[in-house]
């Protein structure tokens, strides 16, 4: 039985991707935790002192040994979740953005208004996951100053490591009556107070939920309040986190207004920087690759709603080769999975379909876009470590410094779906069936900072 490993040294065989397209196995190692659930040593069955450590360890005590066919791997990092839509997961997937928004989406977030409602649905939201092994989650919430505060007070409950933004949307001809800030002013001030709220929360004492800026996209706001969280951005020091040129529409609607693409907006808004994270992103120019580049800002890619919603898909391995920094997102409920791994899948396959492309009345040398492709190695990379850089956190691999995030895999849990053969499966082939097969039963225990998450 797994508990808390805080001050504990844990055995075993542990998965994780440092770099893209390179997993390292570390097999039979140690991994020693310390008291703040931070990485304090790495030890590899190579090491010389590997096998005193392990003997000092469990002589005091503090040696925890994983079972055959279990493997530790790190917690995910979904970089983009709304949180306010989890009610409608899995549904209205079959209308246009703007419709979807107007319809469905806005109606449903304006309900926030009710804590009691907003209680109900991030308790559960946060939960479920934790119980899929999301340890980082970056989330929009909505307009409202309460509803947001007790997301903030269930991720800190549930030991959720969390990125939470009020959501500034003030554009009286792209936001209904009913759900839009009552004024720039309120807008702002609300993202202040959020701000404070979250650093002088009694138990975030140990910085595990972050304040985020967080305009919803350029449609919703005006130029006052984009200007307004450039300032707010800069002199608080936040993340900042928007969508990005996800539909044809929101990026004409960039070039209509503005006269320039999103990315070169947010620029000029003072919303691009090393913290901003641009979600989608899918019809980002050349020159907005190199803007976003040199700023340092992240990407999160989410292919699973790119496909119901972007009418692209987004040139992830483009982007990787000019050197942005990209991460998965589930993008809940835009996409109908609330799980990682789905997004690890969907990434995958989504990058074959531009490689190879989908129309069959073209010829194969025309059909798709080459060298687009990527692997499972990348993918799990992406959902680990690349979303921990993202952010500038230090997790999602298995170095000192680090937060002990992670994830205990039973490969043989009764209701799971993970079939090995040890005759043909090498140690990369287990990681590739966990990321393809795996499902929420085989995730037997999750870890936030050294410390065990109820599931």
């Amino acid at each position: 039985m797994m508990t808390d490993l805080l001050g504990k040294t844990l055995a075993g065989t542990f998965f994780h991707a440092p770099a893209l397209g390179a997993i390292e196995v570390l097999k039979d190692a140690l991994i020693e935790i310390d008291a703040a659930g931070r990485i304090a040593a790495v030890r590899r069955s190579s090491d010389t002192g590997h096998a005193d450590a392990r003997i000092a360890a469990s002589r005091a005590g503090n040696l925890v040994t994983m079972s055959d066919g279990r493997y530790v791997i790190p917690g995910f990092v979904d970089l983009h979740i709304h949180a306010p839509q989890y009610p409608q997961l899995g549904k209205a997937l079959d209308v246009p953005l703007e419709t979807w928004l107007q319809r469905h989406t806005f109606p449903l977030e304006a309900r926030y208004a009710d804590a009691a409602f907003a209680r109900r649905v991030y308790e559960a939201l946060v939960a479920d996951l934790l119980a899929n092994g999301t340890t980082t989650a970056l989330y929009f919430a909505t307009i409202h100053q309460e509803a947001t505060r007790v997301l903030v007070d269930t991720c800190l409950e549930q030991g959720q490591r969390a990125l939470v933004g009020k959501v500034a949307m003030d554009n009286a001809q792209q936001c209904p009556d009913f759900y839009r800030d009552a004024s720039t002013e309120a807008g702002l001030e609300g993202t202040r107070s959020l701000i404070d709220y979250v650093r002088a929360h009694p138990q975030n004492g140990g910085g595990l939920v972050h304040p985020v800026v967080t305009p919803r996209f350029l449609p919703s706001c005006t130029d006052p309040m984009l200007e307004g969280l450039g300032a707010i951005a800069g002199s608080y020091g936040c993340h900042v986190q928007t969508h990005c040129s996800e539909s044809d529409w929101a990026h004409g609607y960039a070039l209509s207004r503005h006269g320039v693409t999103d990315a070169e907006c947010l620029d000029r808004f003072g919303l691009l920087t090393r913290r901003s994270i641009l979600v989608h992103s899918n019809l980002i120019t050349e020159a907005d690759m190199a803007r976003i580049a040199a700023r340092g800002a992240g990407i999160a890619h989410c292919p699973l709603s790119n496909a119901y919603f972007a009418h692209a898909v987004f040139p992830l391995r483009a982007a990787l080769e000019r050197g942005l920094r990209v991460g998965l997102g589930t993008d809940i409920s835009g996409g109908p999975s609330a799980s990682m791994l789905d997004a690890c899948r969907m990434a995958v396959a989504a990058s074959r379909m531009l490689e190879d492309g989908v129309d069959p009345a073209l010829l194969p040398d025309r059909r798709g876009r080459s060298s687009s492709r990527i692997g499972v190695r990348d993918a799990f990379h992406l959902a680990t470590a690349a979303g921990g850089d993202v952010l500038d956190l230090p997790v999602g691999r298995f170095e000192p410094g680090y937060y002990f995030d992670a994830i205990l895999v039973d490969t043989d849990a009764p209701r799971g779906t993970i079939r090995l053969f040890p005759e043909f499966d090498e140690p990369e082939d287990v990681l590739e069936k966990i990321v393809y097969t795996a499902s929420r039963a085989n995730l037997a225990a999750i870890w936030v900072g050294g410390r065990r998450i109820a599931r």
